[in-house]
């Protein structure tokens, strides 16, 4: 646990460094970070996408983890329930900008298998090279939208705690293949959240986050029946 605890302290330290060059920025710096880091999001989801799909053994399975996952998410109102629970925290465009942290932070290669190679090998580069772009990334983030994206720093710790100890538990059955459409459809979203920043289309993204459970469980079904 000891990348996680450095991914999540180096979020937290960012947020302070952006809350403070927030009250020196004006809005059309501010401006000019938020496309910035709109263009990186659909870069990181482009090359996500890019280099994982030669790799896929089910092409057209995120068409379907992006459909099920969708309807799933759109039955259970998450991004409504988030933005009201945002809303009553804090004004502004905080929830804006909040899903964006948690995507980025969280739905990321070397955020989903760094924890698994620090349970397996002992090894924390993912996580210390993740904990460094996320540094990077929350200051941009606070000097925005505020402090509050220090929120998204908790959603990491749980996030890749319980992938650790998953990992952990599980060992041998979180294959690569899983893996791999995983990180397809996080791609997917981060690449729509990118495009939400940049102000072209705005998605539901949070609604589609149950698309990120499709795979594993489909190939799972898939690998007992076959």
């Amino acid at each position: 646990m000891i990348g996680t605890f450095f991914n999540t302290g180096m979020i937290l330290a960012g947020c302070i460094v952006g809350y403070f060059f927030k009250k020196g920025i004006k809005p059309a710096y501010h401006d000019i970070l938020i496309q910035g880091l709109g263009l990186a999001a659909c870069v990181i989801g482009i090359n996500a996408v890019i280099q994982r799909m030669p790799q896929s053994k089910y092409p057209v399975l995120f068409i379907v983890s992006l459909a099920v996952g969708g309807l799933i998410g759109q039955a259970l109102d998450i991004q409504g329930r988030f933005d009201r629970l945002v809303g009553r925290l804090a004004g502004g465009n905080l929830a804006e900008g909040l899903a964006t942290a948690i995507l980025l932070y969280c739905i990321g290669s070397l955020s989903i298998l760094g924890p698994i190679e620090a349970a397996l090998k002992h090894d924390y580069t993912f996580l210390f090279t993740n904990g460094m772009l996320d540094g990077i990334t929350s200051i941009v983030l606070a000097s925005t939208f505020g402090f509050g994206i220090a929120l998204a720093a908790g959603v990491l710790f749980c996030w890749q705690g319980s992938i650790y100890v998953l990992a952990l538990l599980l060992k041998g059955a979180l294959s690569t293949v899983i893996l791999n459409e995983i990180t397809i459809v996080g791609g997917i979203l981060i690449l729509a959240s990118g495009l939400g920043l940049l102000k072209i289309k705005q998605f539901s993204t949070l609604n589609l986050l149950p698309s990120l459970l499709i795979p594993p469980l489909v190939i799972s079904v898939m690998q007992l029946i076959f």
